[in-house]
């Protein structure tokens, strides 16, 4: 292919070839540094999404968005321990916010949580969006991070805080209007690098290749993509799952029903501005059942699986863990954590 310049790249790309996982690292680390136009970024990013990326071209991109990221310092068993609950977003589907309710959730059984999320991406409001009307504070530093998640064992990374270099790529990614790597990155570049993820993944191309990649650095993952298209594990349709473990992908199909959850519609779980969200999730941890308690208690179980790192029968696994969620939720202990978040990340800012 010759010297790494934005022509021979695009150029292979345009011709059907795998790029080298040293080349995207080095397109992608470009694009952070600020080295890169917005017409050799658009070039680039919809050459490869033609081509199709494949999972060695997104552990590259991955490499060196982290490479470049402002990283959390956990305590080694704390990293190790922890889980992220996250979704691509780009589903357009404007659900309530299913993976950030999970999240809390999980933290409220026990489980460490460290988030990564930002603003929406499709839907009216995103889970920053949520976690400010809460009253989180997103500019939340690492080492604020880190003891929320050691004092209230959760904390959220906010992506444009922790990948200022994305904001090169803003105007590219805006003015295309399509999607591309850009949309995926998000899951797999979690600033505290947690070693297990429950992720939800719009694409149903791009859920396996992340799950490789998840799968080739040793985490544990769950992706998710319903057939309904929503990027959560879904009760309005089958789930299709891809399970990251041991450095291999187990893919199958997974319906909720099976696990004693009812069938819901798809308006059931629509969400709208961050006022009736948050009041959704107010309601939800108050105790409310219905198909947003039973989508997010699959969600947190999902987390739970994969933090564990998924043993014995899967299924069983789940509804093991649907119930530990229900028994967090009745008990108020994830009311009492949503409190105990906001507390302790407003005294570590408090503390900057």
């Amino acid at each position: 292919m010759g010297a790494r310049t934005w022509p021979n790249l695009t150029s292979a790309l345009l011709r059907g070839e795998e790029l080298a996982t040293a080349d995207t690292a080095w397109a992608m680390g470009e694009i952070m540094a600020g080295n890169a136009t917005p017409v050799q970024i658009a070039g680039f990013a919809v050459a490869l999404r033609a081509k199709g990326e494949t999972p060695s071209e997104l552990a590259g991109l991955v490499e060196a968005m982290i490479a470049s990221a402002t990283l959390v310092r956990l305590p080694e068993e704390t990293r190790t321990s922890a889980v992220d609950v996250v979704g691509t977003g780009g589903d357009r589907a404007n659900t309530v916010n299913i993976s950030t309710l999970a999240a809390i959730v999980v933290a409220s059984a026990g489980v460490p949580v460290v988030k990564h999320g930002n603003r929406s991406a499709s839907s009216t409001t995103g889970s920053a969006d949520l976690l400010e009307h809460f009253g989180l504070p997103l500019d939340l530093g690492p080492a604020g991070v880190a003891r929320s998640v050691a004092e209230a064992g959760i904390g959220f990374c906010f992506a444009a805080r922790y990948h200022p270099g994305m904001r090169h790529a803003a105007v590219t990614r805006r003015e295309l209007g399509v999607p591309t790597f850009f949309n995926v990155l998000g899951p797999l570049t979690n600033p505290a690098r947690p070693t297990s993820a429950m992720v939800g993944c719009f694409d149903p191309r791009m859920a396996p290749v992340m799950a490789e990649v998840f799968a080739q650095r040793g985490d544990s993952a769950l992706v998710v993509r319903g057939e309904d298209g929503l990027d959560e594990f879904t009760t309005a349709a089958p789930t299709r799952v891809w399970m990251a473990r041991d450095g291999k992908v187990e893919e199958l199909l997974l319906d909720s029903v099976e696990l004693g959850l009812a069938r819901s519609q798809p308006a059931d779980l629509r969400g709208g501005e961050v006022a009736f969200n948050a009041d959704v999730a107010h309601r939800l941890f108050a105790g409310e059942s219905g198909p947003v308690r039973d989508a997010v208690v699959l969600n947190a179980a999902g987390a739970f699986a994969a933090q564990s790192g998924f043993p014995g029968d899967f299924r069983e696994t789940l509804r093991a863990g649907i119930e530990r969620a229900a028994e967090a939720i009745d008990s108020g202990a994830t009311a009492a954590q949503l409190e105990r978040w906001v507390t302790a990340a407003q005294a570590a800012k408090a503390a900057e």
